[in-house]
């Protein structure tokens, strides 16, 4: 039995000449740079480059989906520890975090969800 063969249309983003773009956070005034590298319309799934710059701190939050953020330069500062080049970080949907950069030094990084993106900031009696 012969297969036809179907080649698939591949997409490709080259990270280093793509401009970045503005990813707005109203709920903290922040606006966040991003290259965007694939949002599947069937699943919701995305992927984005990004990068947080020194001393920024997506403050107390959930998400109503999954997210990894795979480490690329700097550190990623959270709740949990800090993690730097190469570590892959998964944040489960539904539960309260904090992430960003240390107070140093930029952290570029991929993000990529299981689902549509979506965030809630909490309050907090920190602030």
């Amino acid at each position: 039995m012969t297969e036809t063969l179907k080649p698939v249309d591949l997409t490709v983003v080259d990270t280093t000449t793509a401009e970045w773009q503005d990813f707005p956070v109203p709920a903290i005034n922040a606006h966040l740079e991003h290259v965007p590298l694939l949002d599947d319309p069937d699943t919701g799934m995305m992927v984005v480059k990004m990068v947080y710059r020194a001393g920024f701190t997506n403050t107390w939050h959930t998400h109503p989906c999954g997210h990894g953020i795979y480490v690329l330069d700097g550190v990623l500062n959270t709740h949990q520890g800090d993690f730097g080049p190469g570590s892959f970080v998964w944040f489960p949907e539904g539960g309260t975090m904090q992430h960003g950069a240390t107070k140093d030094a930029d952290c570029t990084f991929l993000f990529i969800t299981n689902k549509p993106f979506d965030i809630h900031h909490v309050a907090t009696a920190e602030g």
